[in-house]
């Protein structure tokens, strides 16, 4: 009888990952009855996925070096917990093949592909050449193998304007510069190489040519240890913001079937020609003139879009995983139930939700999460990495979620998600969900016309038309913040009684405001989130359950009903809306309404400080983070916009700018060293 070939078994899994990747691989192993172990560094002490797992393991540290990237330390969490199986997620040490062969020396199932496929696809310049073997259509491209600015020019000019400066050894748009002309090469090198560098330990950079008019197209692939190659279909990921994906769906809007069954063929024979074992990704650059494509990556491991393909085919895919890793054969059938009975669907869209601010040029916000809630809606799937009071920390990534919808349509998906995301309530920190809401609801995308420089011809989207009935939110924020101190005050409830026994709406002088007659402002509010916005005075009354209202010039008689410390009713000429309210210690009031919009308040201190101690200062870092580049010395004559330095912060680099033309006094900090939030880097006479 010939030899049954063996296959590994394993029954305790442990994810070298955190945030939302690690609790979606718990659900399915913990489904599979697997047993799950997770690891955490110091900031993660508390985070959701530390408190899912059956076992959890301190890594120490704060940084991604001293923790998830320390191959010691997984391992040795993995000993200690009897973990025999490692699941990567993705990011960290998922494309890292000598981890894979740590794994594989400690007697541990890497669940993911061979450390020969890893290190093979892993260097893009590499790839490249074995896709060119596999017949998959290649761009023109050029690897820099020296110092020399002359010969980075030189081979520009052979690969031709516009172009990339793209690192080989990393992804996920980091070490990734574009280049119009000649002008802007060195500096994008340089850059490029640099954050390369920091991100993925290797600076090495090519140049490849840049589709001014292309999508980005990817086919999920799989490979197992028999010898199949299959693949479900195409994500189209081509809305990103700096090289990064923002929104993904599924099916792609413009593939035509013909060109879908090419694409995935030639993505099959490419995981044939690597004897590729695994889930896999071989993304494309697609040109919707001609339906033409060319290679531009394959990502060996899940990728973070992977949801959407789950939405439209019905296959777990992190079920998958574990299933080739287990030496089952795999088979490219669709399934027919995913995720306690959901059906699968003919579309599916998946935003991710970050903590920055996308009018900033995507500056993260870091911070605690004061607030975080989201409705079940059917049809409608979170995939998220924190919850109410979660710090998001300057140490990583800020993506605190990913959205998905799935619908019977495009326009329903983009409409059920647009809608999800509404109803979420999201305090304490500044996100880009506005700006997601704004790309579901734009004719441009509902019409699919999604090229990946979708966002620079919609520089709008990312400051979108305020929807927010301001008048609403303010009596909201007013009426319930005045009725909490009311109940909560002891001499408002006693002896400040008419003959009725109701209390008189001016008996009661709450800290912060005066409630007095209409005889002047007597209060001011600021809302918080926007920027220059400006105090606005208000004068007030709450009689009961009216609340008169001054502001901007105008007199309003709102309405409420259901009037209570959480919530309340507001109807202006006899439009009526419903607002959340949350009260956080008397400083910051949240609104939230029934049709979407959201802001928050601050009342201005009796006695306010006007003092800024970071007034003026014309190089201070907006967010904290590590000095990686300083440009200028004390004595250099500096223009407006003109860069000081260069930070990393929550893996992307940051430039601080001059405020005004002057003369470097000082730079306060060094190559290397951490800084704080509004920290005055650089003094300017």
């Amino acid at each position: 009888m010939p030899t049954l070939p063996t296959h590994p078994t394993f029954s305790t899994v442990l994810v070298a990952n955190r945030g939302e990747i690690a609790r979606r691989v718990f659900r399915t192993a913990t489904a599979m009855g697997l047993r799950t172990v997770a690891v955490y560094s110091d900031p993660d002490a508390d985070a959701p996925h530390v408190h899912e797992a059956d076992v959890a393991v301190a890594l120490g540290g704060s940084t991604s070096a001293e923790s998830y990237l320390d191959v010691a330390k997984i391992l040795d969490a993995a000993r200690k917990t009897g973990a025999d199986a490692v699941h990567p997620g993705y990011g960290f040490l998922s494309e890292n093949a000598g981890f894979a062969e740590a794994c594989a020396a400690a007697g541990i199932t890497f669940v993911g592909p061979s450390p020969d496929a890893i290190r093979k696809m892993g260097i893009k310049h590499e790839a490249k050449a074995i896709a060119k073997a596999a017949g998959v259509p290649t761009l023109p491209d050029a690897l820099l193998t020296t110092d020399e600015p002359e010969d980075w020019r030189k081979a520009a000019d052979g690969v031709g304007f516009p172009l990339l400066v793209k690192a080989s050894a990393g992804g996920g748009g980091k070490g990734m510069r574009l280049v119009a002309a000649i002008e802007g090469l060195e500096e994008a090198v340089n850059g490029a190489r640099r954050e390369a560098a920091a991100a993925f330990g290797d600076g090495t950079v090519f140049l490849e040519r840049y589709l001014t008019a292309s999508r980005h197209v990817e086919i999920q692939v799989f490979g197992d240890a028999h010898g199949n190659a299959v693949h479900f279909g195409e994500r189209e990921c081509s809305v990103q913001r700096r090289h990064q994906k923002v929104v993904e769906e599924a099916p792609s809007p413009v593939v035509a079937p013909e060109t879908r069954e090419r694409m995935g063929e030639v993505a099959c024979a490419l995981v044939r020609e690597l004897g590729y074992v695994g889930a896999g990704t071989v993304e494309f650059l697609f040109d919707d003139t001609d339906q033409s494509f060319y290679f531009l990556e394959m990502n060996t491991r899940l990728q973070v879009e992977h949801p959407v393909t789950e939405e439209i085919t019905g296959r777990d895919l992190v079920r998958l995983q574990f299933d080739v890793a287990l030496g089952r054969p795999v088979t490219g059938e669709r399934g027919q139930a995913v995720f306690g009975g959901w059906r699968p669907a003919p579309h599916a869209i998946e935003v991710r939700l970050y903590a920055e601010d996308p009018a900033r040029k995507y500056i993260p916000s870091p911070g605690t999460l004061a607030l975080y809630e989201h409705a079940d809606v059917p049809g409608v799937r979170y995939e998220d990495g924190v919850r109410s009071g979660s710090v998001v920390s300057h140490y990583y990534d800020p993506m605190l979620a990913k959205v998905i919808a799935a619908g019977a349509t495009r326009a329903e998906a983009a409409a059920k998600l647009a809608s999800a995301l509404d109803g979420m309530r999201i305090h304490g920190l500044k996100t880009n969900r506005d700006q997601l809401v704004a790309i579901l609801r734009d004719p441009d995308f509902l019409a699919g016309a999604t090229r990946t420089d979708f966002l620079d011809r919609h520089p709008e989207l990312a400051a979108p038309a305020d929807r927010v009935d301001v008048t609403a939110h303010l009596a909201a924020a007013i009426a319930v913040s005045v009725h909490r101190r009311r109940a909560g005050s002891a001499s408002g409830a006693s002896g400040a009684s008419g003959a009725s026994g109701k209390q008189s709406p001016t008996a009661f002088a709450p800290a912060g405001w005066r409630l007095l007659p209409y005889d002047g402002a007597n209060a001011a509010w600021t809302r918080q989130g926007v920027r220059r916005a400006p105090e606005t005075p208000v004068t007030y009354r709450l009689d009961g359950s009216t609340l008169y209202l001054i502001h901007g010039g105008a007199e309003y008689e709102v309405s409420l009903s259901g009037l209570g410390e959480s919530s309340v009713r507001v109807t202006i000429d006899g439009v009526g809306l419903h607002c959340r309210v949350r009260v956080a210690d008397d400083t910051v009031v949240w609104v939230d309404d029934s049709a979407g919009g959201h802001s928050a308040w601050k009342p201005t201190p009796r006695f306010p400080d006007d003092t800024d101690p970071a007034a003026g200062a014309d190089g201070a870092a907006e967010v904290p983070g590590t000095v990686v580049a300083v440009a200028v010395a004390p004595g250099d004559r500096v223009k407006a916009g003109q860069v000081l330095l260069t930070m990393e912060a929550m893996k992307m680099e940051h430039q601080v700018k001059a405020g005004r033309d002057g003369v470097v006094a000082s730079v306060d900090c060094a190559v290397g060293q951490f800084v704080d939030a509004h920290q005055v880097l650089v003094t300017l006479a």
